[in-house]
Formats: structure tokens, C-alpha cells, sequence
């Protein structure tokens, strides 16, 4: 799985990755602030929910061997709700 990191931290990497088949689930985090901002800010971030699940559909049909999906910091039930209706609206 990829945990605690955003799909604009981490996508670019998996484009051309013969390893990223192996990759089965993914939990994001909500902003796409890099780690170093986030942790000055003294709150959690929430980023955009809309945007965040685009980005985990995308992800999934590039790499339609995940099946795993949920968040991590920043998240809460709105991004879980939108990622799970986005990722259902393409299934």
C-alpha cells in the first residue's frame, strides 16, 4: 500500500514503475502540500475532497489492481464518501 502521502507526491512515480503492480491499496493524504508545510501548520489540512477522488480514480484505472482504498491525514467521511462514489461510478 501507499500511506501518508498525496497521488501529486507520488503518481508521477508509479507511471513507469514495472514494480507498481505489486501496489494494492492506497491511502492519501487530503492536501497536496508538501510535508514540511503541513507540519508547520499546526492543524490538520483538508485539501480538496473533490479533487482528491479524481485523483484516486485515476489512479485506479491506471493501476486497476488496487482494491484497497481509503485516507489518511486530513481526511475524514467527506473524502471517503466521494472517494468511494467516484471509485463505484467507473466500476
Amino acid at each position: 500500500m501507499i500511506n501518508c502521502s498525496h497521488p501529486v507526491d507520488f503518481g508521477p512515480a508509479l507511471a513507469s514503475a514495472p514494480w507498481s503492480n505489486r501496489i494494492r491499496g492506497l491511502r492519501a493524504n487530503a492536501s497536496s502540500l508538501d510535508h514540511g508545510t503541513l507540519c508547520q501548520l499546526g492543524h490538520l489540512e483538508e485539501g480538496n475532497p473533490d479533487e482528491l477522488a479524481s485523483q484516486y480514480v485515476d489512479l485506479r484505472t491506471a493501476h486497476p489492481k488496487m482494491n484497497v482504498f481509503g485516507g489518511c491525514c486530513g481526511t475524514d467521511y467527506v473524502h471517503v464518501e466521494k472517494i468511494g462514489r467516484a471509485l463505484l461510478a467507473v466500476a
